[in-house]
Formats: structure tokens, sequence, C-alpha cells
């Protein structure tokens, strides 16, 4: 076998093996570019700016000897904001559990039975963001 016959496989055989990688290339610079795009768009449309951060307050949702809901406030990183407490029964409108000054220990007791109701807390806080804090099937 001469040895130009031999270089004419190799040179045969090494196109053969490139031939896969610009195809790959042009795949990968392809989804670079389409992730690259989305993240530019989400802060130039201002889509990654108004997230929330949620309010941490500690409350527990009880029920009394007579079938009333107790709602008692147990703490939490962000009590200092909360200016009250809501709850709404099976829907019906919201009445202030918890008035403000909010602290420690201080509770709410609801105006009618809870027995087989669905029972579900609101928090108002001082910077206007309002939250459920407790949703409970009794």
């Amino acid at each position: 076998m001469g040895i130009s016959k031999v270089f004419k496989i190799m040179a045969f055989t090494k196109k053969n093996e490139e031939a896969v990688s610009p195809v790959i290339g042009v795949i990968l610079m392809v989804a670079i570019t389409v992730i690259l795009a989305a993240v530019i768009a989400a802060f130039v449309f201002g889509m990654a700016g108004n997230i929330q951060s949620t309010k941490t307050v500690g409350v527990t949702l009880t029920s009394n000897q007579t079938n009333f809901g107790v709602a008692t406030i147990t703490g939490g990183a962000d009590l200092k904001t909360l200016n009250q407490v809501n709850a709404s029964i099976d829907g019906a409108t919201e009445v202030i559990l918890i008035p403000s000054p909010v602290s420690v220990g201080k509770y709410g007791t609801t105006t009618t039975a809870v027995n087989g109701k669905r029972v579900i807390l609101t928090g108002y806080f001082t910077d206007g963001t309002v939250q459920m804090l407790i949703d409970k099937q009794f």
C-alpha cells in the first residue's frame, strides 16, 4: 500500500469526523443566544423587579369549647409591621379579629362558630402589603 493511498484514507476519515462538530457548535450557539436574549428581556421589561418577599408572622388558629375560632399571635420577624389581623369565615365578609397594636400573646375570637367551616386569617401591614396568614378548615 502506498503512502499516498494511506494519506487519502486518513484525510477522508478526518473530514467525516469534523462534520459533526460544526452542527453541534451551531446548535449550542443558538441555544446560548436564545437564553441570553430571554434574560436580557426579563431585566429590560422589568419582569424580575416586581418580586415581593413574604412577611413572616406566627399565628395559631384553634377552636375553644364553644366552637369559636381563637387566633393567637406567637411572634415573627415582621410582627412590628403588622397592623391588624382580619378573619373570613366560609368566604363571608372579613371582620377585624386582632386590631392594632398587634403583639405577641394578643388574641382574638371569632363572632361565629367555626365547626365545619373554612377560616382565612389575613394580615394587613404598615407598608400596604396584605397577606394570607392562615387558611384552615375546621
